[in-house]
């Protein structure tokens, strides 16, 4: 089949850091277009790729060459820009979170289900292959049975006017940096979890939350998830899998770059083994996996949604201390 022609809605960092590399260099996707409300933004843009540049997202979706639209925007605007491209006949893939909020989430889902087109969520690390190394290790029983899951992401402050700070671009640490402890979460443990109890640290004059942590729970099986994510701490950004017979642990385990060989130390009782695992380009994993989800006709729905409901979840039942 030829490629997925691709157009870009916005110039975020994300955007021309990974992503419209990694389109462009896949056999399975190509860059057609970028778009900026800025005209000057997407002629930067769009050189660097040899692709047209697009003034405004409403152009983009007019254009016949254009069959899936990527959507980096703020989370406050995915839901109406993955909307308008859906309507249009585009297939959509979002940054995380899709929405920020489930009932948004589900609504947009059986929209596309309803026009034949994917929809989906770009969670880049989830397509690692570190991650098949990892669950071929649980299935060998090399830490016996799986008990629990330990998980950190963090990062410094940021800039006074980084848009995580603000509230009306539905900012915060939770949408932004918990959403990947939790999705790892449902990852290595099953997507049988709820959430047991969880915290929040509220910046009342900015309206955002900094940071916070969250218990999940599968209260079939008993295993659990001790998830910390926040944006004024020390840089973290790592797990342990905890089993009955030993732990897997990774570090550098959301955001690696395509050069980083990932580091998994595998400890049981007679002693610890570290192994070096390839070096991964996740974000070219990431547009070939949309690609085959658009071919197939189907995205993983199930887990799409999921993820929005237990974020609503920590969000509804957190305690929240105020600063």
């Amino acid at each position: 089949m030829s490629a997925l022609r691709i157009g870009v809605a916005g110039c975020a960092d994300i955007a021309l850091r990974r992503m419209l590399p990694a389109f462009a260099a896949s056999p399975h996707t190509e860059v057609t277009a970028v778009a900026s409300r800025s005209a000057a933004k997407a002629r930067s843009a769009a050189g660097a790729f040899g692709c047209a540049a697009v003034e405004g997202y409403d152009a983009l979706l007019e254009r016949p060459d254009v069959d899936a639209v990527y959507v980096p925007l703020p989370v406050s605007l995915h839901a109406e820009w993955a909307e308008r491209a859906l309507r249009a006949g585009k297939h959509v893939l979002a940054e995380k979170p899709l929405t920020a909020r489930p009932a948004d989430t589900a609504r947009l889902l059986g929209l596309a289900r309803e026009l034949g087109l994917v929809l989906t969520e770009n969670y880049l690390f989830v397509h690692h292959p570190a991650y098949t190394v990892v669950r071929d290790l649980v299935a060998a029983g090399t830490i016996g049975e799986v008990r629990s899951l330990s998980a950190s992401f963090t990062i410094p402050p940021r800039p006074a006017d980084d848009i995580r700070y603000r509230a009306d671009l539905d900012g915060g640490a939770l949408l932004d940096i918990g959403v990947y402890p939790v999705r790892l979460a449902s990852l290595l443990l099953g997507r049988d979890l709820t959430v047991h109890g969880a915290t929040l640290r509220h910046d009342t004059a900015r309206g955002v939350d900094l940071g916070g942590s969250a218990l999940l729970g599968d209260p079939a099986t008993g295993v659990s998830a001790q998830l910390l994510f926040g944006m004024e701490h020390h840089y973290a950004a790592g797990w342990r899998l905890h089993g009955s017979e030993g732990s897997l642990a990774l570090d550098r385990a959301y955001s690696p770059p395509a050069d980083h060989r990932p580091l998994l130390r595998v400890e049981r009782s007679d002693g610890t083994e570290e192994r070096v695992l390839p070096a991964h380009d996740q974000a070219a994993e990431a547009a070939s996996a949309f690609a085959a989800a658009v071919r197939r006709g189907t995205g993983d729905d199930a887990a799409v949604l999921r993820q929005a409901e237990l974020i609503d979840s920590i969000r509804r039942t957190a305690h929240r201390t105020r600063i």
